[in-house]
């Protein structure tokens, strides 16, 4: 029998010059191999170098006897993992384990997975027991601003039902929310949070002693995070807050992809350093988590990595971006507004304009992304010592499991589809059908923000980034959600306001620019050009008749022109970091089952069909 190519090769130069070959046979092992290979070199002083060649190319690795890295020379198009701290965090991982025997039990059961042609971050060893955990205080930031994305109001109630209900530990729960005073600010607390069915469980599970429980448990504060010090002027208040608290998480974003400049600047960007500044002051702060998209990543291609960005970098290569040129370029255009005269509906239209300009000049298609990736930025230009966490999720959708399956708040971009198909509304498609759709579900990025908090906290390190998705572990395809939708709806019609049922069929869908174009042109255009002749030629008879029609067109080519790079959005979200924190949770952490966030487990069809749609149709559908 012949015998299967090897994946790769690794050799071990010994002190005599002689050479030892050992073939890695696939990638399911090859992280085992790996380890096995440098445990050899850690407890045998007879060997000199290690080099391990991968298939394809993908990368060749060296390492010198008594040095404390890996020197890796990866070609073209892997050279991202170039500057991966993989080199020195898979030795200190490995070092940290106290005997060769450990090292090789712990590679074995830990790193043998399949994972294809990548490199894999290692996984760390941190404890996550509750029953450890002493006693911490959390003060969570929020926006007045509705998430498209679903990590802002919608993270915000789910965070804080998933802390109370399984936490205990925690002491206290600051709520930063933006309000006029204390009475508003509670009023939203009761009205905006634990007043949701979201907190049904946790209600019957502490019964009539619930509003106690919240009393004892959350203290919320009027606060604006786009001012210095989170907008609080209560001085005592102030230093309570630095003093106690242990972790601070900043949730809050507006995330409407057109919005005000000078709205989405002062709050994705600005707000992040002021939390920041903030952070500073707090002496006992454990980890400072922002919440951040991962589509600051533009309409770049292929694999996106959990890089960093540095401050004024752009995606084109435009230099000149600095932030407070930004926001120069804001006030001096308010300004001159004013002083024109403006109305408040022109102000909005150019500050809305300007946003887009500014974020398309360095590259970044709308200005939600830009002023998140300015914010991210701000982060780790401002943070000093701190220790921060980046969490970037991809679409967010109902939850899957917890506190129960389906619940969702507010329309977000794939449900805004789904509600308009099964109205009858959504006629056509524009789009790559086969283009993967990156979606998780929110009470997995919860859960993901959680164990991050904890690793994090425990362990200090400068700065981590998680991009928490699907489109590497479990992907999901537009022409998946449009075989849902047609089945769902089928089976189950929407009821119109005429109590008739609704009928949906498949919906046309144009794969290009070119052909939503013609489309558009063959459909709407024309007729909106004989309406231009005929107001000409009767006296501007059908004046309102066009300008309704003219409104509607330039409003869906603008939906068209700010959604385009997403509905032809050809990348996937590499998640190496977060595999890492997976792999962590499932070794270390007691609760692993509680604080689930493995898309993999993930059934679609069934979370689809059995799930999601029906969630947004009992919370959403009006």
């Amino acid at each position: 029998m012949k015998e299967a190519p090897a994946f790769g090769e690794a050799k071990l130069k010994r002190q005599n010059n002689k050479v030892l070959t050992f073939p890695i046979p696939s990638a399911d092992i090859i992280w085992a191999s790996f380890g096995f290979l440098d445990a050899c070199l850690r407890s045998t002083r007879s060997f000199l170098t290690l080099e391990l060649t991968l298939p394809m190319n993908l990368a060749l690795a060296s390492h010198e006897q008594g040095s404390s890295s890996w020197t890796w020379h990866v070609p073209r198009p892997y050279e991202a993992y170039a500057n991966s701290p993989i080199t020195t965090s898979f030795m200190r991982c490995l070092h940290e384990l106290p005997s060769r025997a450990s090292r090789m039990s712990y590679l074995c059961e830990h790193l043998a997975f399949p994972r294809g042609p990548q490199l894999t971050m290692p996984v760390g060893e941190y404890s996550f027991s509750e029953s450890s955990s002493s006693e911490s205080e959390v003060m969570v930031q929020s926006s007045h601003k509705t998430d498209m994305h679903g990590h802002g109001s919608r993270g915000k109630v789910l965070f804080v039902e998933k802390i109370l209900r399984v936490q205990p530990n925690v002491k206290k729960l600051y709520l930063l929310v933006r309000a006029a005073d204390h009475k508003s600010a509670i009023h939203r607390l009761h009205h905006e949070i634990v007043g949701k069915d979201l907190f049904r469980n946790l209600k019957k599970k502490c019964g009539t002693n619930f509003s106690s429980f919240i009393s004892q448990k959350i203290t919320v504060i009027p606060g604006d995070l786009t001012h210095q010090d989170l907008g609080l002027h209560d001085s005592d208040l102030l230093q309570l807050l630095c003093k106690e608290l242990d972790v601070l998480l900043n949730l809050a974003a507006t995330t409407n992809f057109d919005e005000r400049y000078d709205v989405a600047l002062g709050l994705n960007t600005l707000g992040a350093k002021y939390v920041v500044d903030f952070a500073k002051k707090c002496a006992k702060l454990q980890v400072l988590v922002h919440v951040s998209t991962a589509y600051v990543s533009g309409e770049r291609s292929g694999l996106i990595v959990e890089n960093s960005y540095r401050m004024g970098e752009t995606l084109n290569g435009v230099s000149g971006l600095d932030v407070n040129i930004e926001k120069q370029v804001v006030e001096d255009q308010l300004h001159l507004l004013r002083l024109q005269g403006a109305s408040d509906k022109d102000i909005t239209i150019a500050m809305k304009d300007l946003g887009i300009q500014r974020a398309r000049r360095y590259g970044w298609p709308n200005t939600y992304v830009f002023t998140k990736a300015m914010g991210e930025m701000m982060v780790g230009e401002l943070k000093d010592i701190i220790p921060a966490v980046i969490i970037r999720p991809t679409i967010v959708t109902s939850t899957y499991k917890e506190p129960f399956p389906g619940w969702v708040e507010g329309i977000r971009t794939i449900d805004s589809l789904a509600v308009g198909y099964a109205k009858g509304k959504l006629t056509f498609f524009l789009g790559d059908l086969e283009a993967i759709v990156d979606v998780i579900p929110a009470d997995m990025v919860v859960n993901a923000i959680i164990v991050a908090m904890i690793a994090e906290a425990r362990h200090q390190e400068p700065q981590t980034i998680y991009q928490v998705g699907s489109s590497i572990r479990n992907p999901l395809r537009y022409s998946n959600l449009q075989d849902y939708g047609f089945r769902y709806f089928t089976k189950n019609p929407w009821i119109n306001k005429d109590g008739k049922p609704v009928i949906v069929s498949k919906v046309t869908v144009m794969n290009s620019m070119d052909s939503f174009q013609r489309y558009m042109a063959f459909r709407y255009l024309l007729l909106l050009k004989g309406l231009e002749l005929a107001n000409a030629a009767f006296c501007h008879f059908f004046q309102g008749v066009y300008s309704n029609l003219n409104r509607k067109i330039n409003w869906v080519m603008r939906l068209v022109d700010i959604y385009r790079p997403y509905l032809f959005f050809n990348a996937t979200f590499d998640d190496l970091n977060t595999e890492k924190l997976r792999m962590t949770a499932r070794t270390s952490l007691v609760e692993n089952d509680m604080l689930y966030f493995d898309p993999k487990s993930i059934d679609w069809e069934d979370y689809f069909m059995n799930i999601h749609i029906p969630g947004i149709v009992k919370y959403i559908f009006k």
